[in-house]
Formats: structure tokens, sequence, C-alpha cells
């Protein structure tokens, strides 16, 4: 017994915790059980956690489709001929 509970964990139940006057072969030894696991907190934990991430996907999806809009906007509202261009002439070999 290397516990000093384990001679009670073992069914054994030490002289000492046995009333006077009872006789020990009617004392039963009830072992404690833990309760289940309670699953309420982790599920709520991963909950949160998924639709914070979909929040910020979207959040960023919104800045996105903005900056398009005004990209578009801006290239619509300026004029046709300004505007950078490059132009590349052709060398012609010897």
């Amino acid at each position: 017994m290397r516990t000093p509970d384990a001679q009670v964990r073992a069914g054994h139940i030490p002289a000492h915790l046995i009333p006077n006057g009872t006789d020990p072969r009617t004392v039963v030894v009830v072992h404690h059980q833990a309760a289940p696991r309670d699953w309420t907190g982790p599920i709520f934990l991963t909950l949160l956690a998924s639709g914070g991430t979909v929040g910020v996907v979207l959040t960023l999806c919104l800045l996105l489709q903005v900056a398009a809009d005004t990209a578009t906007a801006l290239a619509a509202a300026a004029p046709a001929g300004v505007g950078l261009s490059v132009s590349l002439k052709a060398r012609k070999g010897k």
C-alpha cells in the first residue's frame, strides 16, 4: 500500500475507520465515482473561435470589395487620355 487511501480503494477497511460495535462483515465500501465530463465549455470555445474566424474572413472580403469598387470608380471618373503608357521600339539587327 503506497498511498494513504490505497486500503480503502482496494476494498480493505482499516479497523480504526469502523465504529465500535459494528460488525466488520456488514460494512460496505462505496467508491467515489467522478462526474461525467461537462463538454459545454470546450464546445462553446470552439464555436466562439469559429465564429471569430468567419468574422475576420468576412471583414477582409468586405474591405477587398470596397477597395475594388473604389478603384473601379476612380478609373471610370478619370479622363480617357490620362494614364501611363510605355512604348516599345523594336531595333533592327545589323
